[in-house]
C-alpha cells in the first residue's frame, strides 16, 4: 500500500454453503483480513479505504452475513481508533451483481451448455441484484462522499429466481442451437445457510439512516453528514423510522424488465 491514495477492499470469502461448512476460514478472510486491510492501510498513510459489504450483513441468518457484519463494524470503529491518522473508513453494501464470478447467471448458463438442466433451489426466492455498471458507480460516488463511517446502500431492483431462469434459458438457447424446451428446471431445495429473501436496511438502522434518490445512506453523526450532502448539492431527507427495507417487501421486476436491464449490460 506504499504510495497508494485509494483502496477498495473487495475480497472475501462470499459463498454462502462455503462459509457455513468452514466458518473459521471466513472469519480468517471476511474478519481477520479487513482489520490487516485497516492496519496496513493506516501504517501506509492511504487516504481512504473502500470496503464493499453485502446485503447479508443486513440481519445476518448465515456465516457468511455475520463476517461481513463484522466486517462493516471494523470499518466504522477504525475511524474512532486512527488517533490522528488522516484515512477514511466507509463501507458499501451491495446485493448480487449480475454476471460477475460466482453469481447465478453464468452458472445458468454452463448448466445449459453442459446438462441441460437448471439448478434452483427454489423458483419463488427473491434477490436484490445490481449491474456491474451500477456497482462500479456507486462505489465511486460513495469514495467521494465518505468522511468516515458511512455504510452506503443502492436502492436495487428485485428479481425472482424463476423469472431470470427463464430468460437466461431464452436467451442464451438460441446461440447454441439449443431447442429451449429440451431444458428441465430442477428445483434442488435450499442450501445450508440460505434464506427466501434479502435484507439490505433494517429497522433500527432505518431510524438513523439518511435517504436520496439513488441511496441510503448510514452515517455516524446525521447532523454532520447533512452538510457533506449539501455541499455537493445532493437532495435528501431522512428516513422515516421502522422502514425495513427486504426483497420481500418491495415490487418485483417483470419479465421484460429484467430482460431489458440484461441486454443492457449485454449479459445476455
Amino acid at each position: 500500500m506504499n504510495d497508494i491514495n485509494v483502496v477498495f477492499h473487495t475480497a472475501a470469502l462470499k459463498h454462502v454453503e462455503s462459509c457455513e461448512y468452514n466458518p473459521f476460514e471466513a472469519v480468517k478472510t471476511n474478519v481477520i483480513g479487513i482489520q490487516n486491510i485497516i492496519d496496513t492501510a493506516l501504517e501506509s498513510n492511504v487516504e481512504r479505504v473502500i470496503y464493499t459489504s453485502s446485503d447479508k450483513a443486513a440481519n445476518p441468518n448465515n456465516t457468511m452475513g455475520a463476517t461481513k457484519l463484522l466486517g462493516e463494524r471494523l470499518m466504522i470503529s477504525a475511524n474512532f481508533f486512527k488517533g490522528k491518522k488522516k484515512t477514511i473508513f466507509a463501507s458499501v453494501r451491495f446485493g448480487n451483481v449480475m454476471g460477475s464470478r460466482g453469481s447465478v447467471i453464468p452458472l445458468f448458463k454452463k448448466q445449459i451448455r453442459s446438462t441441460k438442466t437448471i439448478t434452483i433451489t427454489n423458483p419463488e426466492m427473491t434477490r436484490f441484484m445490481m449491474t456491474m455498471t451500477q456497482a462500479i458507480d456507486l462505489v465511486f460516488k460513495c469514495t467521494k462522499l465518505a468522511t468516515g463511517g458511512e455504510i452506503f446502500i443502492l436502492k436495487m431492483p428485485v428479481l425472482r429466481l424463476k423469472d431470470l431462469a427463464k430468460i437466461i434459458i431464452d436467451e442464451y438457447t438460441p446461440k447454441f442451437n439449443i431447442d429451449p424446451k429440451s431444458i428441465m428446471i430442477k428445483e434442488i431445495g435450499i442450501k445450508n445457510g440460505e434464506t427466501m429473501y434479502e435484507e439490505l436496511m433494517t429497522e433500527e438502522e432505518s431510524m438513523r439512516a439518511l435517504e436520496t434518490k439513488n441511496m441510503f445512506i448510514i452515517p455516524i453523526n446525521i447532523e454532520n453528514y447533512t452538510k457533506k450532502l449539501k455541499k455537493y448539492k445532493i437532495s435528501f431527507r431522512k428516513v422515516k423510522k421502522y422502514c425495513k427495507y427486504d426483497s420481500r417487501d418491495q415490487k418485483v421486476l417483470n419479465i421484460e424488465d429484467v430482460k431489458r436491464l440484461l441486454k443492457k449490460e449485454k449479459i445476455v
